[in-house]
């Protein structure tokens, strides 16, 4: 009996000890799952919760209401009907013009990409601009020093530095009255009776227009005999990068200067490729009809929309091949400058667009336009 008692007595304290470790996995096993849920219904919770960037696209940039402005200059009125900009008055210096800059954020958004520089093009840089310091009459070699440098291996913000010098330096070499010694772009021409500036200009390459306004000749008969005016050997060419929005302008191949453009709106994309200057196409506010609309706009009407000048392209290479109705025009819509609006034309500021009119010659003048790769 004795023995009887003894047994079941253990069998009550393993029934307990099991019982406990029981207990004890069950608790366990239910904080693990606590853990697991808790972490799995958190992530998505906060990733939902995180704000959203907005795109950098065209949308974003066709929302913005205001015309590209430089800090603290003034507000352009929403006709774009601003003072015209005479060559032979101040030019803007700097890699674009006053009135090319696109917003700041947008211009933030489009600065090269940071990288690391190169030691080399730094030092060759600032030697170059000292060498102008110093010898105010060497600009032709400073400009020639930076425009070699521009075809090397420069970072994105390297080229930026030295397109703005080099649009510093376009004032005085190219836009100036003057010709340099040295110079293979300009020279200067002294007048034969029966000289005519229009055959002037075709046989440099250059419209006339240009070289009446760098030698401040009011009017293509006032051509005098004898007289040494500045000539340019041409011709000029447009580069249009589709991914920053921007013109380059070159003389044969040495930058000029650069401008803010406006391009085709998504479905009427800027074709790429190489365009010409049409003969015949360079045009003062012609008239022109909506495709859309059918509507025929004549110059005098208030909501013109080619603003002052027209220049027509043909494509003869890539995919804008045997494209036409194309053109680089002006604008009745500043604030579509720097951004995809058009129904696939190159849109400027006007006074750029008369500034472009008077520089690219028909049959002579290319415009490349292209992705930054």
């Amino acid at each position: 009996m004795a023995r009887l008692f003894s047994r079941f007595k253990m069998s009550r304290y393993e029934m307990k000890s099991s019982g406990v470790f029981l207990a004890l996995a069950v608790v366990v096993f239910g904080g693990v799952l606590f853990l697991l849920f808790r972490s799995h219904g958190s992530g998505p919770q906060e990733a939902v919760a995180q704000p959203v960037a907005p795109p950098s696209g065209a949308d974003d940039v066709n929302e913005r209401a205001a015309p590209p402005l430089l800090v603290g200059a003034p507000r352009a009125p929403a006709d774009a009907s601003r003072p015209e900009q005479s060559l032979t008055g101040e030019i803007p210096v700097g890699g674009l013009s006053s009135s090319s800059r696109g917003p700041e954020a947008r211009d933030t958004a489009l600065r090269p990409a940071t990288s690391p520089p190169n030691p080399g093009v730094d030092a060759a840089l600032a030697e170059a601009m000292s060498l102008l310091r110093t010898q105010p009459g060497e600009i032709i070699q400073v400009r020639d020093r930076l425009n070699k440098l521009l075809q090397g291996n420069a970072t994105g913000e390297q080229r930026q530095r030295i397109k703005d010098e080099m649009a510093k330096l376009s004032k005085d070499w190219l836009f100036g009255p003057a010709a340099f010694p040295g110079d293979k772009l300009c020279d200067t021409y002294t007048v034969r009776a029966g000289d005519v500036l229009d055959i002037l200009g075709r046989r440099m390459k250059v419209p006339y227009e240009m070289l009446m306004q760098i030698n401040n000749i009011a009017r293509p008969q006032a051509l005098q005999a004898s007289r040494a005016i500045k000539v340019i050997h041409g011709p000029f060419h447009a580069k249009v990068n589709r991914s920053t929005f921007t013109l380059d302008l070159y003389l044969q191949d040495t930058y000029v200067r650069s401008f803010k453009v406006g391009l085709g709106k998504p479905g009427y994309e800027t074709p790429t490729g190489r365009w010409r200057v049409q003969e015949g196409g360079k045009l003062v506010k012609p008239p022109w009809t909506d495709p859309d609309t059918g509507r025929l706009y004549k110059s005098t009407d208030p909501d013109y929309p080619l603003g002052s000048r027209w220049i027509g392209l043909d494509g003869t290479d890539g995919a804008a091949k045997g494209r036409t109705g194309f053109a680089i025009h002006g604008t009745k819509e500043p604030e579509q400058i720097g951004a995809t609006g058009s129904r696939g034309c190159v849109r400027m500021y006007n006074e750029d667009a008369i500034l472009m009119y008077n520089l690219l010659a028909p049959l002579y003048s290319q415009v490349d336009v292209f992705d930054e790769g």
